[in-house]
């Protein structure tokens, strides 16, 4: 059986969930791989014990974009140098 999966790799995500990443490129869906397993089995009722081979061959690698840094203008203020006094 081949299977087809964009892989996303993101070491600095924020969530540990979101650092890898597999997807099915037409759905967009993560792969259910013990779902996937049942199906070559033909999902008979038992207990497997099961040799699972996975073969990685990358097909193509997308180039990350570079990261954007905007540059706001901020106007000078300029703060009045004498001060209230307190009552």
């Amino acid at each position: 059986m081949m299977k087809h999966y964009i892989l996303n790799l993101n070491p600095t995500a924020k969530h540990e969930w979101d650092r890898y990443i597999l997807r099915d490129p037409l759905t967009a869906k993560r792969p259910e791989i013990a779902k996937l397993i049942a199906e070559a089995v033909n999902a008979d009722t038992g207990t497997y014990l099961v040799s699972v081979n996975i073969e990685v061959r990358v097909l193509e690698q997308a180039a990350v974009p570079p990261t954007e840094q905007l540059s706001l203008p901020f106007p000078e203020l300029t703060m009045p140098t004498k001060l209230r006094e307190a009552a």
